[in-house]
């Protein structure tokens, strides 16, 4: 199967070369294919290395930086391209190094990858110009926001950000990014019921809840994912205190039997009684906070309906046990399949790696065909469409190869590592505990500290010559502009500078004093526990 998931991707790099060769403006529908299929390639680009093929991944990673362009007049999914091409690129350019590709003095704080994913990062960033700091979900490449855009959005495009653009502002030293993305999730989180839910599509204007559907699924997953996986990866106690916070109404109002239902956000009472395939990243969420117990059980439930079908259905009636009408397709979906890796991880149970193989052997059955693997229509019938996802190479391959091969560079315990080569040489860099984010791109936070702790020293710097280029004032000199004040023009404040900007403030000093730090409460394999614990 390996060999076939190479040439898959090989498939999809030989169109997009003939593609990228076409010239005239009469191919406008081979133009719009290459835009689609240079983000299957930024998608699937970290998943070369991990399967171990490095030739291609420094061919895909030269041809991305000499063809792909982001200006250009297309409408774009705020949240698609943040998780797709802005984690693919950030994730790419972390693992460029172990991949053979020659590195810029500079990096990981610097490097082409990170340009690219910073320039398309960019192209977002009107889309957060809103009262509330929500992100409208659409924004065109070139000219922004289009006036008559709908301002209504889900759940998850607007929280689902933190990983990658806490990222960028760390590696890249520019702040905005991270600004914007706490803003938003600030904003979300204000805007809870009084039970504690949040519903499933929101008017990022007003503020009010359009759709009042709350669960673990569609709309609103990825939001509850970067709660905790931002925590971890940020040691931020915010983040982790407003998931635990939401956990504790998912489990008082949505969960029965281990299954998690979807209720009215304002009432709690049951509104669907379904299971959809995304909530099966749910138990390896749960995974990372230590409530194994509760993990298993849910993901009992999720793999006995893919023993049923061969697959998961995108949505399943918990009552009837069966599929729900025009929901009976399985596009290769990997959130089983993830949860089946951090369990494995977790306990060592093989039962995860009997899912593993029960889910190769129905992919190879049921859905190979000459230049890939096929989405499935109908779970019931096993008949395919004629499309592959693109997260089928970025994820679903990549969990499932991950699953059977544990002597991955991936599952490092700090055996390994490497020193990077930029601002700070000293810095240990892929030694593990890698953060996925929701589309499977992994991203290593020793890489970020070691950026943002060079930054913070140069402010630590900047601040002492600040501190000793400002003169002492003599007693005279303060009573006599106590006696002038009438008369003289006023005296710059202290906090300001001219080796500042113009109404830049000098930050206060760090504080020095020894503290406990959040990550004093992570454990091996990223799993957090409470003061309690």
């Amino acid at each position: 199967m390996r060999r076939l998931l190479c040439t898959t991707i090989l498939c999809v790099i030989h169109v997009f070369t003939l593609i990228s060769n076409a010239k005239g403006q009469e191919f406008t529908e081979l133009e719009m294919a290459h835009y689609s299929v240079s983000l299957t390639l930024i998608d699937a680009l970290d998943t070369l290395l991990i399967l171990g093929n490095h030739t291609e991944f420094q061919r895909v990673a030269t041809l991305l930086q000499d063809t792909v362009d982001f200006d250009i007049d297309v409408n774009a999914s705020v949240f698609e391209t943040n998780i797709r091409v802005v984690g693919g690129l950030l994730s790419a350019h972390l693992l460029s190094k172990r991949a053979g590709m020659e590195v810029e003095p500079g990096w990981p704080c610097s490097g082409p990858l990170l340009r690219m994913a910073e320039d398309a990062a960019r192209k977002l960033l009107p889309a957060f110009q809103t009262p509330t700091g929500m992100p409208y979900g659409t924004v065109n490449l070139l000219r922004g926001v289009n006036p008559t855009e709908t301002p209504v959005t889900c759940t998850a495009g607007v929280g689902t950000f933190i990983l990658e653009f806490s990222a960028l502002s760390r590696l890249t030293g520019d702040p905005v990014f991270e600004d914007v993305a706490r803003k938003a999730l600030r904003s979300l989180w204000k805007t809870r019921s009084e039970i504690g839910l949040v519903g499933n599509h929101i008017d990022v204007l007003s503020k009010k809840w359009v759709a009042q559907d709350a669960g673990i699924g569609a709309g609103v997953d990825s939001y509850f994912e970067y709660l905790v996986k931002g925590s971890i990866m940020l040691q931020d106690e915010e983040l982790l205190s407003m998931f635990l916070e939401y956990d504790k109404a998912i489990k008082n109002y949505t969960k029965f039997d281990d299954w998690y239902l979807w209720v009215q956000m304002h009432k709690g009472t049951v509104s669907m009684p379904v299971f959809q395939s995304l909530e099966a990243f749910w138990p390896g969420l749960q995974s990372l906070i230590g409530e194994l117990d509760s993990a298993l059980r849910t993901f009992h439930n999720y793999y006995t309906v893919w023993r049923q079908f061969g697959g998961l259905p995108e949505f399943y009636s918990i009552p009837q046990g069966y599929t729900v009408d025009k929901r009976e397709g399985y596009p290769l979906r990997p959130e089983l399949i993830e949860s089946a890796m951090y369990l494995y991880k977790a306990t060592g149970d093989h039962t995860f790696l009997q899912l593993g193989r029960d889910a190769v052997e129905s992919i190879e059955k049921i859905t190979r065909v000459p230049c890939g693997y096929a989405s499935v229509k109908d779970i019931r019938d096993h008949k395919l469409d004629n499309r592959m996802e693109s997260f089928f190479l970025a994820e679903t391959i990549k969990y499932l190869y991950l699953l059977f091969d544990p002597d991955n560079f991936l599952h490092n315990s700090g055996l390994d590592f490497e020193l990077g080569t930029g601002p700070s040489e000293d810095c240990v860099l892929g030694a593990g505990g890698y953060i996925f984010n929701t589309e499977a791109h992994p991203l290593d936070p020793a890489a970020l500290h070691c950026c943002s702790r060079k930054q913070e020293e140069r402010r630590e710097l900047q601040d002492i010559l600040l501190n000793l280029s400002e003169p002492l004032a003599s007693p005279q000199d303060t009573q006599s502009q106590e006696t002038d004040s009438e008369t003289e023009p006023p005296v710059m404040d202290p906090s300001e500078s001219i080796a500042l900007k113009p109404g830049s403030r000098r930050k206060a000093p760090l504080l020095s004093c020894p503290m406990q730090p959040f990550s004093a409460r992570l454990a091996v394999m990223g799993q957090v526990f409470t003061d309690s614990t």
